[in-house]
């Protein structure tokens, strides 16, 4: 999970969670699939240096600020999509999550989605905000492509176009005829389709009894579990009544969830062991669990559950 997914209303927004999960389920059945866009790549704050602005210095990137719970937002991925897998690597597609990397977002000064941003040489320039059609797109890249080669900013040997060199054709990948993926994932996500939580958790936790290693099934199962607890719950005014009563465990603990909801791992860590030095026997038990219970949504060997673990150990004894 990243930061973060509260509605302007300030309650937890369910559907763009949900919908962010939908991403993550795609995206696997696509790439287990063979049909994931070999060109594109997803970007956030920690490599977007990377894969944005040292990968434009060899080939232009197209960044297309998108949010997961749009439908407009979906119609230009799946254009660009397109149009990248036909241009048989001409230019990459990185695509950025407003809702999992809002510091990232401000820092393209960007203010509604979908936006379209051309990276070439370094540099970011805006092409287009809104919604759009491939027809549109094509023309839009064209245009740009066509003025970056005349200005001789394109890589050597770059034709200038959209599609690549005249006559390429990307090699179709061969694909089964259905998407394949872990069964305990579709079952989950057909639940969550319903809006049906219980079931998803259900499913993830039968899993979980089954395999007790299974690690992407704990993670998913304490995530479903997460939000389910923060259904109607106003972030502001639980983060302000936990400053104001550190004593109260419940609070603290809605607090942890809130933290870890918008991808403050440490934070909501830390909250709940500062928590269990405040408290004793079954109270302390039952914060410890829970502390215990959000590690599973990092994957084994983080080095934040570890400092926590360490922390811990340390407010225990």
């Amino acid at each position: 999970m990243q930061p973060s997914d509260f509605s302007p209303n300030s309650a937890v927004d369910l559907g763009a969670r949900k919908a962010a999960m939908e991403r993550e389920a795609k995206q696997r059945a696509e790439e287990s699939a063979g049909r994931s866009n070999p060109y594109a790549v997803h970007v956030d704050e920690s490599n977007f240096q990377a894969e944005v602005l040292e990968r434009s210095m060899s080939v232009p990137v197209v960044v297309a600020v998108l949010a997961s719970w749009s439908e407009q937002s979906t119609q230009v991925e799946t254009a660009l999509d397109n149009l990248s897998t036909a241009s048989g690597g001409n230019w990459f597609l990185a695509k950025v999550d407003s809702d999992a990397s809002p510091q990232l977002v401000q820092a393209l000064r960007v203010s509604s989605t979908p936006v379209i941003i051309v990276a070439v040489q370094g540099q970011v320039m805006p092409l287009m905000q809104g919604p759009a059609t491939e027809d549109q797109l094509r023309q839009g890249l064209g245009q740009v492509f066509s003025a970056l080669a005349e200005q001789g900013m394109l890589p050597e040997g770059h034709p200038g176009t959209v599609a690549g060199e005249p006559g390429a054709q990307p090699e179709e990948a061969e694909t089964p005829e259905q998407p394949e993926g872990r069964p305990v994932d579709i079952e989950a996500q057909e639940a969550l389709d319903r809006g049906d939580l219980e079931t998803a958790a259900a499913t993830y936790e039968k899993a979980v009894e089954a395999d007790p290693k299974d690690s992407e099934s704990k993670s998913k199962l304490t995530q479903i579990r997460l939000v389910g607890r923060l259904q109607g719950v106003d972030p502001q005014t639980t983060l302000q009544a936990a400053a104001d009563r550190p004593e109260d465990i419940d609070t603290q603990m809605t607090a942890a969830d809130i933290d870890m909801y918008g991808g403050k791992f440490e934070d909501a860590f830390d909250r709940l062991i500062d928590t269990i030095r405040r408290t004793s026997d079954d109270e302390r038990d039952r914060v410890r669990t829970r502390l215990l219970g959000l590690f599973d949504m990092l994957p084994p060997g983080d080095p934040r559950v570890s400092a926590a673990r360490r922390k811990l150990t340390s407010a225990l004894f």
